[in-house]
Parts: C-alpha cells; sequence; structure tokens
C-alpha cells in the first residue's frame, strides 16, 4: 500500500490533533501513527489507497476545531503495513 508521510505545523499539539487525526484515518481505513514532534508540529505515517490518503491529508489542511495548521508538507515514503492506526506518546 502507499506510504505518505504527512508533516503538519502550526498550533497543532494539545488540541488533541492526534486523537482526531486517528479517528479520521480509522474511518477511512487507513493505517499507520500519528505523533507529536519536538518542535511542536505533529507527523503522520499513513498508509491506504491514494484517495484515502488524499482525504487524509485534505483533512489535515483544517484539523480540528481548536487547531491552527500553517503547513502540510506531504511526502511519498517507502510502503509500509501497519496493523491499525496509533497515537505514539
Amino acid at each position: 500500500m502507499p506510504t505518505w508521510i504527512i508533516n503538519v505545523a502550526g498550533k497543532v499539539q494539545g488540541v488533541f490533533f492526534r486523537k482526531h487525526t486517528q479517528e479520521q484515518a480509522l474511518q477511512s481505513g487507513v493505517t499507520g501513527k500519528v505523533r507529536n514532534l519536538p518542535d511542536g508540529s505533529v507527523q503522520i505515517i499513513a498508509s491506504g489507497s491514494e484517495e484515502q490518503l488524499q482525504a487524509l491529508a485534505t483533512w489535515c489542511r483544517t484539523g480540528p476545531s481548536r487547531a491552527r495548521v500553517e503547513a502540510v508538507d506531504v511526502q511519498p515514503s517507502d510502503d509500509q503495513t501497519f496493523s491499525g492506526f496509533t497515537i505514539d506518546r
């Protein structure tokens, strides 16, 4: 399955961005993981169809209501296989 790395910058920590990302991914059948980065951004590694990944990336441009997304960077990655979608703490 195609895998993308999606980095989201802005006010994305402390606003339940990871939890909402997990919900979006599970609803759309995307597998992978999400984590906070030390620079204040959020990184998502997601596997799914091109359509599923595009939908997740589009959602990331807005995120949950309390988030203020400033930038979304999407990079293709080597294909990976995940069982579910987890939040790395």
